[in-house]
């Protein structure tokens, strides 16, 4: 008989391995850049708000705490080293003074282009194909929405 307690047979403790290896995959990746994979995942949405050139403002400290699910306690000294970096800035909005814009300096729009190897490189570490690993991101997104549309509700 199986136990269904056993550790390898949850999906938990699955995610949670693979969380922990591509963090392993992404590491050393990220220190030839200066950058934590915390900091990558602020300068990705960063770039990708920028790429978007809808004219939109700048986001807010709260709205990429949104977007990487991110609470301010933690993206604030993650904004902060980011920022003594040089590779963002954060000021007050003219709107409102309640609200913290956060834009890319020259030097973190510059760092786009050499960070584009990024993916291909995580792509060959896993083994498993491009598409192989968009299907996984599909349905650990549609987990992940599933999860907080039910947790929101209750």
């Amino acid at each position: 008989m199986t136990d269904p307690l056993g550790v390898r047979r949850q999906v938990c403790f699955a995610l949670y391995a693979a969380q922990r290896a591509l963090t392993d995959v992404y590491r050393p990746i990220l220190d030839e850049f200066g950058l934590t994979y915390p900091q990558y995942l602020v300068l990705l949405v960063l770039w990708e708000r920028d790429a978007a050139g809808d004219g939109r403002t700048p986001p807010t400290v709260s709205e990429l705490g949104a977007a990487l699910r991110l609470d301010s306690g933690t993206l604030s000294p993650l904004l902060k080293r980011l920022e003594v970096a040089g590779l963002v800035r954060r000021r007050r909005s003219t709107r409102d003074e309640r609200r913290v814009e956060v834009t890319l300096t020259d030097a973190g729009l510059a760092l786009r282009q050499p960070m584009c190897q990024v993916p291909r490189r995580v792509v060959e570490a896993t083994g498993l194909t491009e598409a192989e690993l968009v299907g996984l991101r599909d349905t650990l997104t549609r987990v992940t929405e599933t999860i907080h549309r039910a947790t929101e509700r209750s």
